[in-house]
């Protein structure tokens, strides 16, 4: 092969790589984030405030709380409410080992709930089966974006005296009975990660109604201090105390500016991720062995994740072959997620193990997660239903690139 042609190769083979996810920034959001830089405040700054409103009026709370991660604003929810050491929360055994983590941070334990069968979500019976004397609250996890079940969950919180949290980080835009995400639990906790539909790079909110729980959490993201920089310069005062321990969560205002500027484009994002689920859907409804996961009837879907289990019986290959497949393919799938339960340290801490949560194990075995994010075009999207179907061996040749 000569260089001009193992050139040629490297450039089409490359063409074909398909991410799962992908930031969308904007020649507008690139000038949001300039204009804050040019200006007084880098942190603790105005453009804080006006994230953290225009986000609680998207998400019909009262209170918005901006912070530095999804992780951080699950840590900030634990702290609110008033997780400690001999507590117990209600976790689901399908999601990112952050959800558990933030129980862990502040020396109480999860409980591990397996999820329902079709959905991944955690349903009122698997939390009710979990509930125990020590129990203080529930964190539901509105898995690859669509929401739980929350006016049955908040029935089970208040029937047992427990908080309710939602770990929304993949469902921000989402509805339920035509309440949006947001609304829905005692506190919900989102992730602005660069592959979620909006993004700050790295950051995190914290959604409440009750003002209480929000000052703690600004206390808390700001080492516990009962005043930040601007607060005493608005004040005149340079007196401050530490009244709890708290962490260095703050999220800077050029962070919060690229948030702000691509607030008002969540909705479009949205409906182009439907675009994309609704024809991977039409493509799957045609090749056995491929399902999607189940929809809850009265949700709309924020389609952060598009899963899809593999029969294993039907296809006649595993998903670890599919994974594989496709990664040659230059198809970026993934697996969401390990179920926690099942990660060494949770094995070590907590002696759980293999067969605790049983629906949650059998689909870690089965889940293949699809690239989706709003750039991807139609094409893109067939060029990976074809890619699926021949690793799948469900077709006779090898699909053309688009």
């Amino acid at each position: 092969m000569t260089i001009a042609n193992c050139k040629l190769q490297i450039e089409e083979e490359a063409a074909r790589k398909i991410p799962y996810g992908r930031q969308t920034v904007s020649e507008e959001d690139i000038q949001a984030v300039v204009d804050v830089l040019r200006g007084d405040w880098l942190t603790t700054g105005p453009t804080v405030e006006r994230f953290e409103r225009a986000f609680a009026r998207y998400t019909r709370a009262a209170e918005a709380v901006a912070v530095s991660s999804g992780t951080a604003a699950l840590h900030a929810a634990m702290f609110a409410i008033g997780i400690g050491p001999g507590d117990e929360v209600i976790v689901p055994a399908m999601t990112f080992a952050a959800t558990a983590n933030c129980v862990v941070f502040q020396g109480a334990t999860p409980l591990f709930a397996d999820v329902d069968p079709h959905t991944l979500l955690l349903g009122p019976a698997q939390a009710e089966a979990r509930i125990t004397p020590r129990t203080r609250a529930i964190a539901a996890v509105d898995y690859a974006g669509q929401p739980c079940d929350y006016a049955a969950l908040r029935t089970l919180a208040i029937e047992h005296g427990l908080a309710l949290v939602s770990d929304a980080s993949h469902s921000l835009g989402a509805c339920d009975g035509g309440s949006p995400v947001g609304s829905l639990a005692d506190l919900s906790t989102f992730s602005l990660h660069a592959v979620k539909p909006i993004t700050t790079g790295e950051g995190g909110m914290v959604t409440t109604n009750d003002p209480v729980l929000a000052e703690r959490m600004r206390r808390f993201r700001n080492h516990g201090f009962t005043a930040d920089h601007r607060q005493r310069a608005r004040a005149g005062s340079w007196f401050y105390e530490m009244t709890e321990l708290g962490y260095n969560y703050r999220l800077t205002d050029f962070q919060c500016a690229l948030g702000l500027s691509q607030l008002p484009q969540l909705d479009a994002r949205i409906a182009r991720r439907r675009e994309i689920a609704a024809r991977y859907d039409r493509a799957f409804a045609q090749l056995p062995g491929v399902e999607p996961l189940g929809l809850r009837q009265g949700a709309s879907h924020g389609r952060h994740l598009y899963v899809v289990r593999l029969d294993r019986d039907a296809l006649g290959v595993d998903r670890d072959r599919v994974f594989q497949r496709m990664r040659r393919a230059g198809i970026g799938v993934g697996v969401h997620y390990i179920p926690v339960h099942l990660h060494p340290f949770y094995r070590r801490r907590f002696a759980t193990a293999e067969g605790d949560c049983p629906v949650a194990e059998a689909a870690y075995d089965e889940i293949l997660s699809l690239p989706i994010f709003p750039a991807l075009t139609d094409r893109d999207v067939d060029w990976v239903i074809a890619c699926l179907s021949a690793a799948c061996g469900l077709a006779t040749r090898k699909p053309s690139n688009p």
